[in-house]
């Protein structure tokens, strides 16, 4: 990611969540403590199954009296029915702006340059009323700015980027070993926390109840995480959903998401398992990508 590039993330959905009770509605369901958004922080959080299995993730930001809620835009119609189901009776509203807004990624380095602004994984400031969040799940992600559609590119001209191929941005966050695409496809098969929200800063083990908790917490508190989701180089051959991962005959994971960035949930645990080793994979040779924050 080249200091002056922008990437514009269109295959992000954005909504808006306001109301008299929108603080409490959030942080009953939420696995980050809403308490941490303020309006020179955001945060990154989870909505869970409850049996704490994953459903959805994205990035809360405060915007005016509300929040913006930063999601792969394939599963935004979902993640706003899922919110709708919790409503209940409390006063909140929820607003699909997928249309109207519209997230930009930034190199960390130009979001330095911005005055006002830290190094500090969810920092945000403003940028002509609009919020700029140094990524909250990891700082080398860079900066993200949600920005009216209409606006975008005058502020592109004005901040001097080049608008650069998505490719760029999502081939760094895949060697990061962050899944943003095709998450769908990890709904109801692996618990929150072997997404490694933990590492991202997307689980808070001291707020109170929220969606798929009580299991959350027993793995964590009983030392019972024994996998996580890694992302995995194709080395040869092709491979499938389901596909199980094998060393010496021994099946140590299976592949969840299959298609241009890959990622399988390993038995990080077995003792058998090794980053430097080639391990068979339905009809492929592949190996395992070790991530910085592992």
């Amino acid at each position: 990611m080249k200091k002056n590039n922008v990437y514009i993330l269109e295959d992000r959905g954005i909504l808006y969540i306001h109301g008299d009770d929108c603080i409490d509605y959030l942080q009953n369901i939420i696995t980050n403590d809403i308490k941490k958004v303020t309006d020179s922080m955001s945060c990154f959080a989870s909505l869970l199954t409850p049996q704490g299995k994953y459903l959805f993730d994205f990035i809360i930001v405060k915007h005016k009296k509300g929040y913006f809620i930063d999601c792969e835009k394939k599963q935004i119609d979902k993640l706003y029915k899922q919110f709708q189901i919790y409503k209940l009776k409390s006063k909140v509203e929820i607003l699909n702006l997928s249309n109207e807004f519209v997230v930009a990624a930034i190199n960390k380095d130009r979001f330095l340059s911005f005055e006002n602004s830290e190094e500090k994984e969810g920092f945000t400031i403003k940028y002509r009323e609009d919020p700029i969040v140094l990524d909250p799940r990891n700082k080398k992600l860079g900066g993200r700015l949600i920005i009216n559609l209409e606006k975008l590119y005058l502020s592109i001209k004005k901040l001097d980027l080049k608008s650069s191929e998505l490719r760029e941005y999502y081939d760094f966050s895949f060697k990061l070993g962050i899944s943003q695409l095709n998450t769908d496809k990890l709904q109801n098969k692996l618990f929150g926390i072997e997404c490694n929200f933990e590492e991202l800063n997307g689980l808070d083990f001291k707020k109170g109840c929220y969606v798929g908790q009580e299991n959350t917490a027993r793995i964590k508190l009983k030392d019972k995480l024994s996998k996580k989701l890694l992302p995995i180089e194709v080395l040869d051959g092709s491979i499938v959903i389901d596909d199980n991962i094998v060393d010496n005959e021994k099946t140590i994971g299976k592949i969840l998401i299959d298609d241009k960035y890959p990622f399988g949930l390993l038995k990080f645990k077995d003792e058998n398992f090794n980053f430097n080793k080639k391990f068979t994979c339905g009809k492929a040779s592949i190996k395992v990508f070790k991530p910085d924050w592992f």
